[in-house]
């Protein structure tokens, strides 16, 4: 297993890439220099790390269960962000409005 704090590029190394392999995960990665490339990602998971924390679950379905209740309780539908033409909402109040604009006329 590699040790937890990982020395710049080996991200992309052979034994880094086995070992997701074997934890049955993906790698994301953007283009080489690109740093927009996951900027709405590293947003995300900077704001669901700083919220539940860095915890160690007692197993993979306990994490699972948290990051789902930050995800569906909390960040979906109390999480107030600005949309520019809509004002202060939440993500699933967003996502109803765009829906309603896109809804055919009978």
């Amino acid at each position: 297993m590699l040790h937890p704090l990982v020395e710049p590029g080996e991200y992309t190394s052979g034994e880094f890439r086995q070992e997701l392999r074997e934890l049955n995960l993906r790698q994301s990665m953007g283009r080489t220099g690109i740093c927009y490339d996951n900027a709405a990602a590293e947003s995300f998971f900077g704001l669901l790390k700083a919220e539940i924390g860095t915890a160690v679950w007692d197993s993979r379905e306990a994490a699972r269960a948290d990051v789902f209740r930050f995800i569906e309780v909390e960040y979906n539908r109390t999480r107030l962000r600005k949309h520019p033409e809509f004002g202060y909402l939440t993500p699933l109040e967003t996502r109803a409005r765009l829906q309603q604009d896109f809804t055919p006329a009978a």
